[in-house]
């Protein structure tokens, strides 16, 4: 099964302004809009880094690139991508009357934070930091993105160190939430064996017994990742009870 672990980074909106608090921007005081400047991505447990940018590449080569990637991915795994770098990307294929990407399944480590724990804060430096993973690469703020639109080289090479970095941390976040994750891919499908459907292991153990409204299912953990599965056949149907009026 291949993921796709995916990171993208924009030019922030320029506009006229008459003030800096609580601006209503008109479109006619719009002079560019956002743009993707870069992308780095992974494949989920290869080594390869995969980076691209509007610096080093014509910007619809850049995007080529990243479609290509999404096409062989059974699965995208991201940080509020969900809301953010899948529609930004969207748009900038629409924009180079490129073909949408295939459908395939989202991971949004962001929704699995904020459904399953409560940190006080979401950021993936916070979060990341707080479980001992790493952290994201310093830097030096706006200015980064402003000098990087200029085609300051040395500027460059540090958003590129800086989106590597972002994708690296998605990469051990993955690993860390896997068993947190609601509705993994189901990794028992491309096994001939029985398997953990959360991450392909073949350490399932019987625990216990699920109870439902339908019938009781044979539980298991899996020793490898710590997540839960169970049978799909009950072991034995709840009785039905007709009521009488």
């Amino acid at each position: 099964m291949k993921i796709l672990l995916l990171d993208i980074e924009t030019s922030p909106n320029v506009a006229h302004v008459w003030g800096i608090w609580q601006q209503n921007v008109g479109l006619s005081q719009l002079l560019e809009s956002s743009y993707t400047m870069c992308y780095s991505a992974k494949w989920l447990g290869d080594k390869q880094i995969y980076f691209d940018s509007v610096h080093q590449s014509e910007t619809k080569s850049m995007l080529e690139g990243i479609h290509g990637l999404l096409e062989d991915a059974d699965a995208v795994c991201h940080y509020n991508g969900t809301k953010f770098d899948m529609p930004t990307l969207n748009k900038e294929f629409l924009i180079h009357k490129m073909s949408p990407p295939p459908p395939m399944k989202q991971i949004d480590l962001l929704r699995v934070v904020k459904s399953q724990f409560r940190f006080p804060s979401n950021k993936l430096d916070y979060v990341a930091q707080r479980l001992k993973l790493g952290k994201k690469k310093d830097h030096e703020g706006h200015t980064l993105w402003i000098k990087c639109m200029a085609n300051d080289k040395k500027a460059w090479e540090t958003m590129k160190d800086y989106n590597i970095q972002d994708v690296l941390l998605l990469e051990k976040l993955y690993n860390r939430l896997l068993p947190w994750i609601k509705t993994p891919l189901n990794q028992a499908l491309f096994k001939d064996r029985m398997a953990c459907p959360t991450c392909g292991g073949n350490t399932l153990v019987c625990s216990g017994r699920r109870v439902t409204t339908v019938g009781t299912y044979q539980r298991y953990r899996c020793n490898s990742c710590g997540s839960w599965a169970q049978d799909t056949k009950s072991l034995m149907p709840n009785v039905k009870i007709k009521h009488i009026a």
